[in-house]
């Protein structure tokens, strides 16, 4: 498997993997993305070299952003506010690899690529009823800090955010 920075050139594969990945996630009831979320976010993060992809014989397996920040970030209480942390965001598994020990394997891609960036912390936001990935997230040493971060989308729709990170050891 081959582990690269996402060029423009994955747009269209990428987001059929999303939109795979968003029926599954509404035929189990999670109900947190759509067509516009995470898609639409795709080419900016291309563009600012945030996007990373796991590919397999050209078919992407996985995909993740690694951002400087998050909007959520001043309504938890981390462990440190001082040292410098990143963030993963948009974080999805190609449906044809679930239960494959992706989801695990690109976290620890993660915590590398955030220690070579020097952070000290590796953080993510997770909507409080996506049950599979806060498992995934607590599985692979992450830690839910205090505090909820409430992402209101429209009159209709809030999503209720937990906050968790990991300590990188530099």
């Amino acid at each position: 498997m081959n582990f690269r920075m996402a060029n423009i050139g994955d747009l269209p594969q990428l987001k059929m993997v999303y939109e795979k990945i968003i029926y599954s996630m509404n035929e189990n009831n999670i109900q947190i993305w759509d067509e516009i979320y995470p898609c639409e976010f795709f080419y900016d993060d291309i563009e600012n070299n945030y996007l990373y992809v796991l590919e397999d014989n050209k078919e992407i397996v996985s995909a993740f952003a690694l951002c400087h920040s998050n909007a959520g970030a001043e309504y938890v209480k981390w462990e440190s506010n001082h040292d410098k942390a990143l963030y993963i965001d948009r974080f999805g598994v190609n449906i044809n690899y679930s239960r494959k020990g992706i989801g695990s394997i690109m976290i620890n891609k993660a915590i590398a690529l955030a220690r070579d960036m020097e952070a000290k912390y590796l953080r993510l936001f997770v909507v409080d009823t996506n049950k599979p990935a806060i498992n995934l997230y607590i599985k692979n040493g992450f830690k839910r800090v205090d505090g909820v971060y409430n992402e209101i989308i429209d009159d209709d729709l809030i999503l209720h955010e937990l906050g968790f990170e990991i300590k990188i050891s530099i």
